[in-house]
């Protein structure tokens, strides 16, 4: 199933699919982290917002922006298309996640509904990207016990689930956690718990400490 909508603007989709990112890693969806995550000034934020409403792409109510029908369709294809295009460039070309990562933000603005659909092909139908990221429309389901890794004690097993995107726009994150073999579908073990927030875990027979603020983003999936 492909996301067919009129063509807008590059910057349209970006703006599109940050806020669909954002509020699905249920961060507050307010200029100020649109600014953040696309290192831009508030001004350009609050341009782009008015142009954006005055488009029917988003809703403003007391400071948080929205996503309208038209907008979400937007999105939904932008971030399917990153994702697929994510999924060849690690799966078939063999990138790091952080250069397909930004490869991918590249590719999200010129593929074609017919390459999504080749591309879903070829990769034999994902669900996923590979920091377990669901595509939107490919049938995604939700684990049925999951939880934060910072949560977890001291013993509890668990298989990563999903690297949200928020830390892929931190600079190193993905590095580390792609060499820590911190990927969706291994296996690991808490070991211990720290009070600065850092959670160590035992996972492709390694011990590594993951930093408070990624453990609590880290999603696992519990047996």
């Amino acid at each position: 199933m492909t996301y067919e909508t009129p063509e807008y603007h590059p910057a349209f989709e970006e703006y599109c699919e940050t806020i669909f990112e954002l509020a699905e890693d249920d961060v507050d969806v307010i200029q100020a982290r649109i600014a953040e995550r696309l290192e831009v000034s508030r001004p350009a934020v609050s341009e782009m917002v008015r142009r954006m409403e005055k488009e029917g792409m988003v809703s403003v109510a007391d400071g948080a922006i929205a996503l309208t029908s038209d907008g979400a369709r937007l999105a939904k294809q932008v971030v399917r298309r990153h994702r697929l295009a994510e999924c060849f460039l690690t799966d078939i070309l063999g990138l790091s996640w952080t250069d397909a990562h930004h490869e991918a933000g590249k590719w999200e603005h010129i593929i074609s509904g017919p390459v999504e659909d080749a591309l879903m092909r070829v990769l034999h139908e994902p669900t996923t990207c590979p920091h377990g990221n669901p595509i939107p429309g490919a049938g995604y389901q939700e684990p049925e016990h999951s939880a934060v890794l910072s949560d977890l004690r001291p013993g509890v097993e668990f298989t990563v689930e999903r690297i949200p995107e928020e830390l892929e726009f931190r600079d190193g994150l993905l590095e580390f956690l792609e060499g820590a073999e911190i990927k969706p579908g291994n296996r690991g073990r808490v070991t211990a718990s720290s009070p600065d927030g850092t959670t160590t875990i035992e996972i492709a027979g390694d011990f590594v400490g993951v930093g408070a603020f990624a453990s609590a983003r880290i999603l696992v999936a519990l047996d």
